[in-house]
C-alpha cells in the first residue's frame, strides 16, 4: 500500500448512521477482524475481546434495548468524560449541529434530538454489531490499545467498502449487554461498534466532520 492508498482509506472512512438491511458476508466479516487483529499492544498484551452479532442476533439484541431492563439500568464499565470544555464543546456541538442539519432538526428541538440519539440503541439500523470489551486488570493501558483496534477495524472494513460507526453510548448500557453477553466479571464494556453497507441515501451519511490543523494537535522541538 502507498501512502496515496493510505490518505484515501481515510478519507473514505466516516461514522455512518443509515444502513442498509443486508448482511455482510461472514467471510468478509472474518477477515476484517483477521486485519484488526494485528494491532499492537502494550507488551502485546491484546487486552480485546469482541463479540459480533449476526443479523438475527442484532435485531434481538436491537429488540431487548428498548426494554425497561435495558432503559432503566444504565452505568459505565468505564467512566465517561467529566465535561466537554472549549474547544472540545466546541468541535461536540459542531458535530451535533452537523448531524442534527443534515436530519432536519432545528436547533433546540430536545424531542427530536433525543429520538435521533435513540438511533444509537437501534445501531443506526446496521445488520450487525460489535460489542469491544477489556481486561480489567491492564486499566488505562488495556482501555488504550482497545482504542487502536476500534481504529484499526473501522479502517479494515472500510478496506472492504463496510461501513461502521464507534458507538461510546452503548457503554451507558454496560450492566444489560454484560448479562446480554454473558460477559465474565473481568471483562468491562468499552464500546460498540455497528457496521454494514451503507444507505448512501440516508441523510446522515451525508456530512463529514472536520479536523483540528495541526498546529493545535501537534508542536515541535528543535533544541
Amino acid at each position: 500500500m502507498t501512502d496515496t492508498d493510505f490518505h484515501a482509506l481515510l478519507d473514505a472512512r466516516f461514522s455512518c448512521r443509515g444502513y442498509l438491511p443486508d448482511p455482510v458476508p461472514r467471510g468478509t466479516v472474518d477477515a476484517i477482524l483477521a486485519l484488526a487483529q494485528r494491532t499492537p499492544s502494550w507488551c502485546n498484551s491484546q487486552p480485546w475481546q469482541i463479540a459480533v452479532t449476526g443479523a438475527a442476533a442484532t435485531n434481538r439484541l436491537r429488540e431487548a434495548l428498548r426494554q425497561p431492563e435495558a432503559t432503566e439500568d444504565t452505568s459505565h464499565d468505564i467512566a465517561p468524560p467529566q465535561a466537554y470544555e472549549g474547544r472540545f464543546r466546541d468541535r461536540r456541538r459542531e458535530c451535533g449541529y452537523q448531524l442534527y442539519d443534515s436530519v432536519g432538526i432545528a436547533h433546540g428541538d430536545r424531542a427530536a434530538s433525543a429520538a435521533q440519539a435513540a438511533e444509537n440503541f437501534r445501531f443506526f439500523g446496521a445488520p450487525h454489531f460489535a460489542l469491544v470489551t477489556t481486561e480489567a486488570v491492564l486499566g488505562t493501558y488495556g482501555v488504550l490499545d482497545c482504542g487502536a483496534y476500534v481504529n484499526n477495524f473501522m479502517l479494515a472494513a472500510r478496506s472492504f467498502g463496510i461501513a461502521s460507526i464507534a458507538q461510546g453510548a452503548l457503554a451507558a448500557r454496560s450492566k444489560f449487554l454484560r448479562r446480554w453477553f454473558a460477559l465474565p466479571p473481568e471483562r468491562l464494556v468499552l464500546c460498540g461498534i455497528s457496521f454494514g453497507y451503507e444507505d448512501a441515501a440516508h441523510p446522515a451519511n451525508g456530512f463529514r466532520t472536520t479536523r483540528a490543523p495541526l498546529a493545535e494537535a501537534a508542536r515541535w522541538i528543535e533544541e
